[in-house]
């Protein structure tokens, strides 16, 4: 089992050996719009590399300034996103915010991670015989979200709201028993993130 070089503390990061987890489920990681979940995502993949596959979503959304096809998602028309869905090619997908979301089937040799949404959560979980961890990243609090949101500069005032009223809903959803594994609030990215690795590696 991984190991940590010191005990945890609220100021200081742990440090987790780069060994493999020996929990090898996925890695299912869910939260509103805004609340970290794709940075977080990037430091586990970079602080451990060869352990972990992220699992790029598609989605018919336009992408953003400095998102890229094939890394931040795979962009790609309804036409061509309804084909694979109507293939049995997607693990999950839903609507978001007017736009599909969906994961293909994953490969074997990494530890796959899955960002998706409360729908993606709810219908994985109905999938028979799919064993994954959940991870809910909560922001501390919708006024820090709608804040990360504006940021973007982005984002049209109806979709900000849009992706505001989406938050509340899931940020209830998170309260429901036995649906994720753990819950982290990301109010600073680095104590967040120590908190996913150490739950992901087991010493917590």
């Amino acid at each position: 089992m991984a190991s940590c070089s010191h005990q945890p503390s609220d100021s200081t990061p742990s440090i987790v050996t780069p060994t493999a987890p020996q929990d090898r489920r996925p890695l299912v990681i869910s939260g509103p719009s805004g609340a970290g979940k794709g940075s977080l995502i990037q430091k586990l993949i970079d602080a451990h590399p060869n352990k972990f596959g992220f699992e790029v979503s598609h989605t018919t959304r336009q992408s953003r300034p400095g998102e890229k096809d094939g890394i931040s998602y795979h962009f790609v028309s309804v036409e061509i996103y309804n084909a694979i869905k109507s293939n049995g090619g997607l693990v999950e997908g839903t609507m978001y915010n007017g736009d599909f979301y969906g994961t293909k089937i994953f490969e074997k040799q990494l530890i796959p991670i899955l960002d998706i949404e409360m729908a993606g959560v709810r219908q994985v979980k109905t999938i028979s015989g799919f064993e994954a961890r959940y991870v809910f990243i909560k922001p501390r609090d919708l006024n820090v979200l709608e804040q990360r949101l504006r940021g973007r500069g982005t984002e049209s005032e109806r979709s900000i709201q849009a992706r505001l009223d989406q938050a509340k809903r899931e940020l209830e959803f998170a309260e429901t028993t036995g649906v994720f594994d753990r819950v982290i609030i990301n109010d600073d990215l680095e104590r967040a993130y120590v908190k996913l690795e150490r739950f992901v590696f087991g010493l917590e």
